[in-house]
């Protein structure tokens, strides 16, 4: 990109030394456009866009449906409600499969009311495919079979070939074998012989034949040229940056393949498809050029969507990459704060030889004060030097209250932890000796349900966050309040009554201790790691401050001030 500018800098200088302003203006015409086409840099933070309001393209999606759902009529015949259903399939297939399946149901009971066999067929078609993107094979499999064939339209028979077809490529993400790629190449040019060769599914459908046999070259020139009339909101935008990103990715060509791929995933993330491969295919590319937080962010969105949509196979894709670059985005992290420990370490050597800088140079200057025609300019700097000592004293001030804070934390959790301690003792000990009360009369099934039940489990943990609750607001009965200053007014914390903390004051509340790792509160509070992730991340996105300072402010909450 650098050389062309120079280069398109270089033409314009020659023109206009030959003073050729024709030529000029017909360069402007040709190579202006060349730089007004989106980049890779806006293609990216598009993405980052999409992905920040993945949630509202999910609620337009939801009031979609709703919208639509409303308009359902008491007195439309068999045939309108089995299309009412259809629409419904549609809307649902791609973005939450168990609501698909649920419909096509409906629809199968229907057309077996009305006795129509096209129907029927429709609707079994939907539901293996359905039940293959589901992981249940045999189930989809056994639906295909029963089908005859001879009884399908045209139309039921591309259905048919496109059923079988994605068939295989979810049983193959399962179980890879080359006989299934052949299946899927069989099914793929059956569903050729009965696609109309002016439909743009045709084309798409030839594009992954020709890709198929290797003629990348081929196949790259009649995508470039859909891509090139296609409008970013047909259904197919994504799946023709999507054959683009694969064809880069088989030739190597990396900021091409990261462009479609970007290009295919912002497409899905904007209409809430669920089922979609971009975002996987885009992660690999991150964390293969080092950007794992990236890498991260965009498998952690690839995972939620499968689980939302119940896309097996896509889980199944997803795991050992989320494996891989999880790992390597938990020990970037831990690199970090090895990093910002050492910082930490400096920046406390840095201070004491200044502590000790600032007392040679008062010795010195105390020296000088004796010389009386410096002494105007002694003055000047010893109250420049009383300055800096007071702003270190506040410093050392502002360390001790945080050094006592901690100690009186620590004096009120181990009171509470010894008394804690005897209490969990004392109720082993009833648990105990009610066991071996019940094996004694050989009450075994009244054993196995105590072994068995949770309730004490469950009990305990209520408990033990309850009292958590109580002893941190005894250390720090204002910090609802202060903590809801934090945020902004529509987005405060309304407690239930008889609730003291909840789930996200909680996770505040330990980072508040100084319990800052998101792994240890979730083992805690027994929450999945993405869980604490999202907590925190929502909290700052509802912040009243900068979200880059809302946990340090929160760390500042109830601070006990030294008075000396």
């Amino acid at each position: 990109m650098y050389s062309h500018f120079l280069i398109f800098v270089g033409l314009i200088i020659a023109v206009i030394v030959l003073k050729n302003y024709l030529l000029f203006f017909i360069l402007v015409l040709l190579v202006g456009p060349a730089y007004s086409a989106d980049n890779t840099d806006t293609i990216l933070s598009k993405l980052n866009d999409a992905l920040r309001n993945k949630e509202h393209y999910v609620r337009l999606k939801e009031e979609r449906i709703l919208n639509f759902k409303k308009i359902k009529s008491d007195d439309l015949t068999k045939e309108q409600e089995y299309n009412y259903n259809k629409t419904l399939y549609t809307e649902y297939q791609k973005f939450n499969s168990d609501s698909a399946i649920f419909y096509v149901k409906k629809n199968l009971k229907i057309a077996t009311e009305l006795q129509n066999i096209a129907l029927l067929n429709l609707a079994n078609l939907q539901l293996a495919t359905l039940y293959s993107s589901s992981g249940k094979y045999r189930e989809s499999e056994a639906l295909l079979k029963s089908i005859d064939t001879k009884m399908l339209s045209k139309s039921l028979l591309q259905n048919y070939y496109v059923a079988y077809r994605e068939f295989f490529e979810h049983y193959a993400a399962n179980s890879y074998d080359v006989k299934y790629i052949q299946q899927i190449r069989k099914y793929r040019d059956s569903l050729l012989t009965v696609l109309e060769p002016n439909t743009l599914n045709y084309q798409i459908t030839k594009i992954q034949q020709v890709i198929s046999q290797k003629k990348l070259a081929v196949a790259e020139k009649q995508l470039l040229q859909l891509f090139d009339h296609i409008k970013e909101d047909n259904p197919q935008y994504a799946m023709i940056t999507y054959l683009l990103g694969s064809i880069y990715e088989a030739t190597h060509q990396l900021e091409s393949r990261k462009k479609f791929y970007a290009l295919s995933a912002t497409s899905d993330l904007k209409n809430a498809n669920k089922d979609n491969a971009s975002l996987q295919e885009l992660a690999q590319v991150f964390y293969e050029i080092g950007d794992v937080d990236m890498a991260y962010k965009l498998t952690q969105s690839a995972v939620e969507d499968a689980l939302y949509c119940n896309v097996q196979f896509r889980t199944l894709l997803m795991s050992q990459v989320y494996s891989i670059i999880n790992t390597v985005y938990l020990e970037r992290e831990a690199q970090r704060k090895t990093e910002l420990q050492l910082y930490l370490l400096c920046i406390s050597l840095l201070s004491v030889f200044l502590i000790v800088a600032i007392i040679y140079v008062y010795k010195q200057m105390k020296k000088v004060s004796r010389i009386r025609g410096e002494l105007y300019e002694t003055s000047q700097k010893l109250a420049e030097l009383n300055k800096d000592i007071t702003e270190t004293n506040n410093q050392l001030h502002e360390r001790n209250a945080q050094l006592s804070e901690s100690n009186h934390i620590k004096e009120e959790y181990i009171a509470h932890f010894f008394s804690l301690c005897s209490t969990y003792i004392n109720k082993l000990e009833n648990y105990r000796i009610i066991l071996n009360k019940k094996a004694n009369a050989k009450q075994f099934d009244e054993i196995y349900k105590m072994l068995k039940s949770t309730t004490l489990v469950d009990n305990e943990l209520e408990e033990l966050y309850k009292n958590f609750d109580i002893i941190f607001l005894n250390l720090y009965p204002t910090f609802v309040k202060d903590f809801n200053a934090l945020l902004i007014k529509e987005e405060q914390i309304v407690l239930k009554q008889g609730e003291l903390l909840n789930t996200e004051l909680r996770i505040f509340a330990l980072i508040r201790l100084g319990i800052n790792d998101s792994v240890k509160i979730a083992a805690f509070l027994r929450y999945s790691l993405s869980t604490i992730y999202n907590y925190r991340t929502r909290a700052r996105n509802k912040a009243a401050v900068s979200r880059n300072d809302f946990e340090e402010m929160v760390m500042k909450i109830g601070l006990i001030s030294l008075k000396i």
